[in-house]
């Protein structure tokens, strides 16, 4: 997974005029090259693997080995993977494939065929877990429909890693992924999550930070909890904590400065505080206001008294003597 919109990394290497996938017709996943035989965890299944989201050391065994034996590794970026299996000292042994947005509808079947005929296919992303904000999800749900099995190698993944780091509540979170370019769409989508009490992952781009940093902090306000994890795993990770206001400070400190907060990206926000339950007091002005809009007493104190759990004797006699 990466920490920027694959629209901003540019299309693929892979010419577009690339022939489709050739269905394996083997029974052994890989047997041409002395893969595992058909008893093999991966044999007739889409793999999708964790590739580093920056630090090579965490690739795992597994995903090695399935780079240099599947039958097909699709990828988003074919230039990006080959630099991997580089650095990792592996031979793609299979056929390496283009799957990124602009094709992995059309390429879904092609890829699934392979499955059919009981070959491995392993899908990855240019760096984390494929499917997450990356492409993976139509071949998954595809492969559902067709009965083909799918399965997962797990491993390095920028949500969790800056969720943990973050230093905010990690038992209840949801990500939510790149956050809208244009303003007012990005004003109406964090106005939206204002209330949300789970902790929320955001992506965010380096020359975004800074103006979506300051939207943030006008949706949920400025003394939100917060924390901007940037360079996970790699040299100059860092892990910047505060409020959303002491955040936008230190984002435009930098920026002056012409160095700014770059690399990839990852917002952690801490939910909305819970809200007070409002008193009797407060509850029976709103059945006054009711009341005078034209609505029955005690329609509105059953009302009112249900939506806010309190009985609706006590809300009652809370009303009458607030006449």
């Amino acid at each position: 997974m990466t920490a920027h919109p694959a629209a901003e990394r540019g299309p693929d290497a892979s010419s577009p005029d690339e022939p489709p996938v050739t269905p394996v017709t083997t029974v052994a996943a890989g047997a041409r090259r002395g893969a595992p035989d058909a008893g093999a965890p991966e044999a007739g299944a889409v793999v999708l693997a964790a590739t580093p989201i920056g630090n090579v050391e965490d690739a795992s065994p597994r995903l090695r080995r399935l780079l240099a034996e599947a039958d097909v590794v699709a990828a988003e970026d074919t230039r990006r993977l080959h630099a991997l299996a580089a650095r990792l000292g592996v031979t793609v042994g299979g056929r390496v494939t283009s799957y990124h947005e602009h094709n992995e509808t059309a390429r879904a079947d092609e890829l699934l065929d392979v499955v059919a005929g009981g070959g491995t296919v392993v899908v990855v992303s240019d760096a984390g877990m494929p499917v997450v904000s990356d492409p993976g999800y139509r071949v998954v749900a595809r492969a559902v429909e067709r009965g083909l099995r799918v399965t997962s190698a797990p491993g390095p993944s920028a949500v969790l890693t800056a969720l943990a780091l973050s230093g905010l509540p990690t038992d209840r979170f949801t990500f939510e992924g790149f956050v809208p370019r244009k303003a007012g769409e990005r004003a109406r989508w964090l106005t939206a999550l204002a209330a949300e009490p789970r902790t929320m992952v955001f992506f965010e781009a380096p020359h975004r930070i800074t103006e979506t940093l300051r939207a943030m902090a006008e949706a949920f306000g400025d003394g939100r909890p917060a924390a901007v994890c940037r360079e996970l795993t790699k040299t100059y990770e860092e892990a910047l904590r505060g409020s959303l206001a002491e955040l936008v400070a230190e984002a435009e400190e930098r920026a002056a400065d012409g160095d700014g907060l770059r690399g990839e990206i990852c917002v952690v926000v801490g939910g909305a505080p819970p809200r007070e339950a409002p008193g009797v007091e407060e509850l029976a002005a709103e059945v006054l206001a009711r009341v005078e809009a034209g609505e029955r007493l005690k329609a509105a104190v059953a009302d009112v008294a249900t939506a806010a759990g309190v009985p609706k004797r006590d809300l009652y006699a809370a009303a009458l003597a607030a006449r």
